[in-house]
């Protein structure tokens, strides 16, 4: 049981001490850069899904 309390206390004295955190103002930069980019591919991904349905729609329907 004493390695696990060890274990424990060594984890919480590294967090508290060793990790540096991100500052609110850097978390919410980060966040808005991820939510542009993963809205900008969400429309490149739509753009080409509608550009290639039009160019296999004639061929799987056979009207070329």
């Amino acid at each position: 049981m004493s390695r696990f309390t060890n274990y424990i206390s060594e984890s919480y004295s590294e967090l508290v001490n060793k990790v540096s955190w991100p500052t609110h103002s850097e978390v919410l930069s980060s966040s808005i850069v991820v939510l542009l980019a993963s809205f900008i591919i969400a429309i490149v991904i739509l753009l080409m899904d509608m550009l290639f349905g039009q160019l296999i729609m004639p061929v799987i329907y056979g009207t070329f």
